[in-house]
């Protein structure tokens, strides 16, 4: 019989950081695709079709990338991973993780071990690993 950590070792190892760069590079742009999403419904409201010039065709991936985005979030994380990545990934200033550690009451290993297990749920979530 095999062990858990053997059928683990079958998979090719993951590269943290990479995971890391492009979840967050997704989440960043995340908040753009939150506001196209509401202003084209704003639009269509309106009987406004385009109000600014239309550069690219990628309406309906942007749609679809917020709307799994948003699931993700609403359906992979807990409170406390969800309120870590909002406040580091979605809040419009820039924030410290010990600020961030801090506020929530959480000690830096607690911290960051919520930190990389959101970051790692949304990479599933998203297909990213």
């Amino acid at each position: 019989m095999s062990t858990a950590y053997e059928q683990l070792s079958m998979f090719p190892p993951v590269n943290e950081r990479a995971v890391r760069q492009v979840v967050a590079k997704e989440l960043k742009n995340y908040k753009a695709l939150r506001v196209a999403v509401q202003n084209k419904k704003e639009q269509a409201e309106n009987g406004i079709d385009h109000l600014f010039p239309k550069l690219s065709q990628t309406q309906v991936l942007n749609e679809l990338k917020a709307k799994q985005i948003e699931r993700a979030l609403e359906f992979t994380l807990d409170e406390i991973e969800r309120k870590i990545i909002e406040e580091k990934y979605l809040s419009p200033k820039r924030v410290n993780d010990i600020n961030i550690y801090l506020d929530l009451g959480l000690s830096k290993d607690d911290y960051y071990t919520k930190k990389r297990q959101a970051i790692f749920q949304i990479a599933t979530a998203l297909r990213i690993i």
